[in-house]
């Protein structure tokens, strides 16, 4: 009598098996110092700023926002053209929120995006105009004049008309006060804080230089002495360290987005025993077994995944999206391993 088993067996075949057994790991990836390190000081500000949109179809804050009446009448006043607030029609006219980056070393004259939300009841933003904006730091001083035509990126009836970009739309006033001239020392720090990132960057600038000129004060920062021979161009120092590869280590962390279901794991992350069930799926770490599996009878709507203890979890990961897991049944699984002390890794949820 033949029996009817709905059983997954997810197993590595002998001649695979063999060649893990003699295949390096994962070389630990290579980046150079520009991609994992930025110098202290040198970093964008950011700028916002109040202003109007006009030019729309109908499409503005109308007489439900008071605000954008008063900021017309305000703004003709300024014009000497004397208005009451209660004679304007604001339907063509929104009130907006407009926010910036401005770069490092941007110098008067310079143009930088800007991007224009509504802040009041507008229902798009579509074919409307930026009317002048001064874009001010949180110190209360104006760095950039912002004006023109919002784009939306696409249709007028894009899924999020009431916030639009205008490439190049305002105009660097002043620029931030900062200078590498005269340095005896540079700061470089890590964009992602890691002991063993430091060390070996701190190592590669060593021995590129054949000094000890390199000092990790921390997991995310390293201070840099600057060759009395570059001190006068240390633009050209900077350069030369960004160009300096450095060994990582791999990423021990799984990164997950509940919203799109996109799962990013680390290369270095391995499971240990455990068994989780979800559903009508149990997932098995073994300590190990024969090439012909363990013998498992479930219940004929159930499924058994089984793998040996230290596979990869991107394996693993990759075997349940085969499977047809979804990504809501992955991250419960995930997790339930994390909980029972099987993953490795660390689990953030972004």
């Amino acid at each position: 009598m033949q029996r009817i088993i709905d059983t997954l067996y997810l197993l590595i075949p002998l001649a695979l098996a063999a060649f893990l057994m003699v295949a390096p790991l994962n070389a630990a990836p290579v980046a150079s110092l520009k991609e994992i390190a930025t110098v202290e000081g040198v970093r964008y500000n950011q700028l916002i700023g109040y202003g109007l949109v006009v030019g729309l179809d109908g499409t503005g804050d109308g007489s439900r926002t008071g605000f954008t009446n008063q900021s017309l009448t305000n703004m003709l006043s300024r014009m000497g053209i004397s208005a009451h607030p209660d004679d304007i029609n604001v339907d063509n006219v929104a009130a907006v929120m407009v926010t910036a980056m401005l770069p490092p070393f941007a110098s008067p004259g310079a143009r930088i995006d800007i991007t224009v939300s509504s802040m009041g009841n507008a229902d798009s933003l579509q074919g409307g105009t930026l009317l002048l904006t001064p874009l001010k730091a949180p110190n209360g001083d104006v760095y950039a004049v912002a004006q023109g035509q919002v784009s939306l990126g696409g249709s007028a009836d894009a899924a999020h008309a009431t916030a639009g970009r205008i490439v190049n739309g305002a105009i660097v006033e002043r620029s931030i006060p900062f200078s590498l001239e005269g340095r005896s020392s540079i700061t470089l720090l890590l964009k992602n804080a890691d002991f063993i990132a430091a060390n070996n960057a701190q190592d590669a600038i060593n021995n590129q230089y054949g000094e000890e000129i390199a000092h990790a004060r921390s997991s995310g920062v390293i201070e840099v002495i600057v060759p009395e021979s570059l001190r006068n161009n240390i633009p050209r120092f900077i350069a030369q360290l960004e160009t300096i590869p450095v060994q990582l280590s791999n990423s021990g962390k799984i990164i997950v987005n509940e919203r799109t279901g996109t799962i990013v794991v680390g290369s270095d992350i391995r499971l240990s025993t455990v068994a989780v069930s979800h559903g009508n799926l149990t997932v098995r770490i073994e300590p190990q077994f024969n090439e012909e599996g363990e013998v498992v009878e479930p219940g004929r709507n159930d499924r058994v995944a089984l793998f040996e203890n230290g596979i990869s979890i991107g394996n693993v990961v990759d075997a349940l999206n085969r499977m047809g897991m979804t990504a809501e049944d992955m991250i419960a699984i995930l997790q339930a391993m994390k909980q029972a002390g099987a993953l490795s890794g660390d689990l953030e949820f972004i």
